[in-house]
């Protein structure tokens, strides 16, 4: 297993070893609930001082609206309505009846539709493998789109792929609607489109129950794939604002590379390490506990800003016009206005 994947479960491994310290007890009704709930997040969430947030006032304002004998689901609005003050898409309540989420893409335009690209633009004719459909567009680019960083990418299929797509003037690699997956997948992919030992960010992991107990910074990096299939021409990313958690890592480190350009919306975010812990009343809690910067050191929990600014317009997306993925075409090919 590579480097930074043990980094990772070391880093999870280290923070279990804390919470197994000074356990404290909690009752098994809403104010335990809710003070379990509140003081795990305070000793263990990453993004306080980021987020300008004033936990202790937070915590103090939605404790004033419990009741003892408040029901189970009024208990977990009230608790879901306190996490979302920390505008975290990895931060989320779980129970056997609810998940609460704070999920930014669900606000803004989807700038997306696989149905349209599958058929005004692959014309129901590609190539699938590794959870990538891929094929040449007519004007000799290459177009992969990768749904899901949940799916392993076998080398021998990336081989495949660019082998295929080798002979073309250029690649469009869309990522929208990727909701994210796992790290060493976004290694694997990027390892195809790097030709020396690259600089991809760091990461910082809790070291106690302060705000600002923070390790200092691990920097990770990664290699070019030895031995394997390489894509050197220029490079499109494809990225809307449900491009989120491991596909706004991805989208961040590719845009740090010269032959990448970065076409679409703000990703959706979501840069830091989540891990869970669980209440009293068996609830689940997952929250961001690390933080992970970007190549150029910026925390990216709000988004990576796209080199080209491209919305599809309602008129557009009636006609079945993915103006995005034109913009792109019309780069890659010269022909952009």
């Amino acid at each position: 297993m590579k480097r930074f994947v043990n980094i990772t479960l070391s880093i999870v491994s280290l923070l279990a070893l804390v919470a197994c310290h000074d356990v404290k007890q909690w009752d098994n009704d809403p104010y335990g609930n809710f003070d379990a709930l509140w003081t795990i997040i305070d000793e263990h969430y990453c993004f306080f001082a980021y987020k300008d947030v004033d936990w202790q006032q937070v915590g103090q304002r939605y404790r004033a609206k419990l009741s003892k004998d408040m029901t189970q689901q009024e208990l977990f609005d009230v608790c879901s309505h306190m996490l979302m003050e920390l505008r975290d898409g990895h931060t989320n309540l779980i129970s056997s009846t609810d998940v609460s989420r704070y999920w930014i893409w669900e606000q803004y335009p989807e700038n997306f539709s696989l149905r349209v690209v599958t058929e005004n633009y692959l014309n129901f004719d590609y190539k699938n493998t590794s959870g990538i459909r891929y094929q040449i567009l007519p004007q000799n680019i290459g177009y992969m789109y990768y749904g899901s960083f949940s799916n392993a990418i076998g080398e021998g299929n990336l081989d495949a792929i660019l082998h295929y797509l080798s002979s073309s003037d250029g690649l469009i690699i869309d990522v929208r609607s990727n909701g994210g997956g796992y790290l060493p997948h976004v290694e694997t992919l990027v390892s195809r489109f790097i030709s020396e030992r690259t600089y991809a960010g760091a990461i910082s992991h809790k070291t106690g129950p302060g705000h600002d107990d923070f390790s200092e910074p691990y920097h990770f990096y990664y290699k070019p794939a030895h031995g394997r299939i390489h894509y050197t021409k220029p490079v499109v990313v494809l990225a809307n604002r449900a491009s989120f958690s491991a596909t706004n890592n991805f989208v961040s480190i590719m845009k740090s590379l010269q032959n990448v350009t970065v076409i679409g919306d703000v990703t959706g975010g979501g840069s830091g390490l989540p891990i869970t812990n669980e209440l009293p009343c068996g609830w689940t809690v997952r929250f961001s506990s690390c933080s992970i910067t970007d190549p150029a050191g910026n925390i990216t929990e709000f988004g990576t800003e796209p080199d080209i600014r491209v919305d599809i317009t309602a008129e557009d997306a009636a006609a079945g016009r993915d103006t995005i993925l034109e913009t792109a075409i019309g780069l890659l090919t010269g022909s952009a206005r």
